[in-house]
């Protein structure tokens, strides 16, 4: 388990960053004083505020330009530096009400707080407020219950960043006045924010959705819909080379393979509890024959659907179904983002069905064919979350929660994992496993999840027939390794900044003739290295040699081919590297055998 650490919200930097963004928002009325504040909250590595800056003439709401930007961040660095003290202080819901008349954001958020709903940032809240929290350093007074900093100049001028400005609707609703966002960030240091800025032009580098537009890997069109991906070839086989080989490994390690539909009928949705809960986030209704039926968000149901097909017996258990199955949830346009935010995706989904004296077993099992196929891919840095009982929303006694919760801390540290405990984070119905890879830049990402179910095998009467002859209660596990598809590959990209590996690669070997006149012996190399399992192009371009080598680098290609005179008659090839290593010439042999080890171990390196 980790050392404990400070929660972020308790930390000098959030104090900072929220100073910061106070002090951002000063600075934004002195530009514009006719802005209306909204919030402006600390993030993960910055803060922002939220502004209603009116209507232009044409009745579209008015935007921050660059130029704005630098002036309002040259303006935030010199009240920085001016010593004004952060004064804390409160007011009666009344009182606050009548000082932020004016503020029509402000009112709103003090009459959810009067009224116990959200506080203000839009948290949920528990019970109702009768006085709010005020903030004031010189004149400017903002709704707020810190924490902060002391004075202004404890936020170092030069630790601060404004990064970018974009649209925001109010409270998230599409429905909602649309505000101009502000994001910023904050370090203790100068240090500490240049080397931050150097992460994020790398992370420009590296963004999927860049590289997958040079590298020709996927698309999303407006005539298709957003967070509708369409796979072109080069993605859709790195897509496939990953699913094939995860697909292999599934059934090597006792899963079975199942395909179920794409939509059920409202009563199946009814009965997993989906139309209560998870409604807001499914399509609308499809009538078919007078019955309503659903695009399904989850596969869970269809896999119990299967399950119960027939009476199982304790002899029967575990049962592992597996299923790259398609699902579609609604999801806001606004945070719709490339193959990380989409809105039909497809989940390596697993379920788990087993007696409690297997769960433990099949805890280790799961968790350890996670971190193998993870490995695999070349990720071996992770950060686990075990999110546990909350008292107040939870499917069953504490008692029953104790062993699958037990099982799922062993687990973890049987694996020499590091991770932290998420104290009354579960789900109502189970305690999980959260697994975040941690990639080339040190940023974490969701990928694999290890759900305990208590609520679906009640819901669907789930049954096997023990040793005593009664009807027992399956255990059910939710399993999602890679996440889903589209996700994955975005981390993937991203990971390897579009130089995937040599046995992901789309194209592994681009040939290069030096004239015209190599052409035929270069195709006749490109046909030895087909027929031995490699992906080849050869580029018959007229290009010269240089601007061929030049090109195939730029689309991450591992290896490029010369072939010249020297090489033909030698039987050989010049070999250069997609990171422009040239190993010069090497019999054609040598090099087949080497590249079929590199993909066989799935090697990272050339």
């Amino acid at each position: 388990m980790s050392e404990e650490k400070i929660p972020y919200e308790q930390s000098d930097l959030y104090r900072i960053r929220h100073s910061a963004a106070h002090v951002m928002a000063e600075a934004v009325l002195e530009h514009f004083p006719e802005a209306k504040l909204a919030i402006g909250p600390p993030i993960a590595d910055g803060f922002y505020y939220d502004f209603d800056l009116g209507q232009d003439e044409n009745g579209k709401p008015k935007t921050f330009s660059p130029e704005d930007l630098e002036q309002i961040e040259a303006t935030m660095k010199k009240l920085l530096k001016k010593n004004a003290k952060f004064e804390q202080s409160s007011k009666t819901v009344a009182e606050a009400q009548e000082f932020f008349a004016d503020a029509p954001y402000k009112l709103e958020l003090i009459a959810e707080l009067a009224a116990g709903k959200v506080d203000e940032n839009g948290n949920p809240i528990s019970e109702p407020v009768t006085e709010v929290g005020i903030y004031q350093h010189r004149n400017f007074v903002d709704l707020c219950r810190g924490p902060h900093v002391g004075f202004t100049k404890q936020v170092k001028a030069n630790a601060v960043k404004i990064l970018r400005s974009s649209g925001a609707y109010w409270r998230g609703d599409e429905n909602r006045e649309q505000l101009q966002r502000i994001y910023g960030t904050a370090w203790h240091n100068r240090v500490e924010l240049d080397e931050y800025l150097k992460r994020l032009e790398e992370a420009k580098k590296r963004d999927h959705r860049k590289l997958g537009k040079e590298l020709d890997l996927f698309s999303a069109a407006p005539e298709v819909g957003g967070g509708l991906i369409l796979w072109h070839p080069k993605g859709g086989l790195v897509r496939h080379l990953a699913e094939e080989f995860c697909k292999n490994e599934h059934l090597a390690n006792g899963y079975d393979l199942v395909y179920t539909p794409h939509i059920g009928r409202s009563t199946l949705w009814e009965t997993s509890g989906h139309l209560t809960w998870y409604r807001d986030d499914m399509y609308a209704a499809i009538q078919i024959d007078e019955e309503e039926y659903f695009l399904k968000p989850m596969n869970c149901p269809f896999h119990i659907m299967i399950y119960k097909e027939k009476m199982h017996s304790y002899r029967d258990l575990p049962l592992r179904m597996a299923e790259w199955g398609t699902v579609y949830r609604y999801e806001r346009s606004g945070v719709l983002h490339g193959l990380m935010r989409v809105r039909g995706f497809t989940q390596d989904d697993a379920h788990l069905f087993c007696r409690q004296d297997q769960m433990p077993e099949e805890i280790d099992r799961a968790l350890n064919f996670c971190l193998h196929i993870l490995r695999s891919f070349g990720m071996d840095k992770f950060h686990a979350y075990l999110s546990t009982r909350d008292e107040k929303k939870s499917a069953g006694d504490a008692e029953r929660w104790e062993a699958p919760t037990e099982a799922l801390r062993a687990a973890l540290e049987r694996a020499g994992l590091d991770y932290d405990i998420d104290e009354g984070g579960a789900a109502f119905y189970g305690p999980k496993i959260d697994l975040k890879m941690i990639d080339a830049l040190g940023r974490e990402w969701q990928l694999s999840t290890i759900q305990f179910d208590f609520n679906l095998p009640e819901r669907f009467d789930m049954t096997y027939i023990g040793q005593d002859g009664e009807a027992h209660r399956p255990y059910m596990i939710h399993r999602a390794l890679l996440g889903s598809m589209e996700r994955f590959m975005g981390v993937l990209i991203e990971h390897y900044a579009g130089a995937f590996p040599l046995w992901l690669a789309p194209v592994q070997v681009v040939m290069v003739p030096i004239t015209d006149r190599h052409i035929p012996y270069a195709e006749k190399v490109a046909e030895e290295l087909r027929a031995a399992g490699l992906r080849v192009d050869v580029d018959v371009s007229s290009e010269r040699m240089n601007k061929k080598i030049r090109n195939a680098q730029l689309q991450k290609i591992p290896y490029m081919l010369v072939v010249g005179d020297k090489e033909e008659e030698n039987d050989t090839v010049a070999v250069r590297t997609r990171n422009n290593e040239n190993r010069g010439a090497v019999p054609l042999a040598d090099f087949l055998a080497q590249a079929a080890t590199l993909i066989t171990t799935k090697a990272l390196e050339l």
